[in-house]
């Protein structure tokens, strides 16, 4: 029987998960996947950069079984590829594969938004409001957060988490177990670009973009039941991201 950890979510490692004191139990070898995947995500792991198991060891303290078996979960996300030498190395930066993953989830967030938006009732347009709430006062924080001190970081994990929270609330109500992983799917992937934006601030001085206007528009959208000008604004909203990353990442492909 594998051994167990109990660990609370807010640390389980997924940029994803939502904050909170719930403790959950988990094998060692999905703690080092959760710790992994949101290092590969985060840009705490660079693209392209081999991933060893004596380093894996001693970075997450762990024997070498679960790490491989987190590195061969990872490998079928294709958050990892494995090498010649029968290693593995983190997904490189590939400008083709950006775009493929954000125009994919482009197609399954607008398929979900539109259901969504025809199906979602009293509670689910009272969710969609606390989560742009959240999401407004996560952003004023972090903006009010001092430079020079370890709370940055903190500020922006919440951040992400309300900005997650936010993008799934626009969906919930798609009625689709199906469309809600798969946006997660992508999401995830799409995030392993934009993400390591966040340790670059200073190089997007200057662009013309108020992200807290487009998560306004877009709930107000959602909240007329506007659903084809939802559905503009979403695009939109991701595509200008690509855009952004476009011009300050590093591509391994031209």
């Amino acid at each position: 029987m594998k051994p167990r950890l109990k660990v609370a979510r807010q640390d389980a490692g997924l940029p994803y998960e939502a904050a909170g004191d719930q403790v959950e139990n988990i094998t060692f070898a999905e703690r080092v996947y959760r710790l992994l995947r949101r290092d590969l995500i985060a840009g705490e792991i660079a693209p392209g950069q081999s991933l060893r198991l004596e380093f894996l060891k001693q970075r997450y303290g762990s024997s070498f079984s679960p790490i491989r078996e987190a590195l061969n979960r990872l490998q079928s996300e294709r958050m990892v590829a494995s090498t010649t030498s029968r290693g593995f190395r983190a997904a490189p930066f590939s400008r083709a594969e950006m775009h493929d993953a954000a125009e994919t989830r482009i197609l399954i967030d607008c398929e979900a938004m539109r259901r969504s938006l025809s199906n979602g009732d009293d509670a689910w347009e009272t969710a969609l409001v606390t989560a742009f709430h959240a999401l407004t006062l996560a952003a004023r924080r972090r903006q009010a957060l001092p430079q020079e001190d370890g709370s940055m970081e903190q500020g922006d994990e919440r951040l992400e988490q309300c900005h997650l929270g936010f993008h799934r609330a626009l969906i919930s109500a798609c009625d689709s177990r199906w469309l809600m992983e798969l946006s997660m799917q992508m999401y995830t992937h799409t995030e392993r670009y934009r993400r390591p934006m966040l340790r670059i601030r200073p190089a997007l001085g200057g662009m013309d973009r108020d992200v807290g206007k487009e998560h306004q528009a877009l709930m107000d959208a959602a909240l007329t039941r506007d659903a084809e000008r939802a559905v503009r604004l979403l695009t939109e909203h991701y595509r200008k991201t690509v855009e952004l990353i476009e011009k300050i990442a590093s591509f391994d492909d031209k």
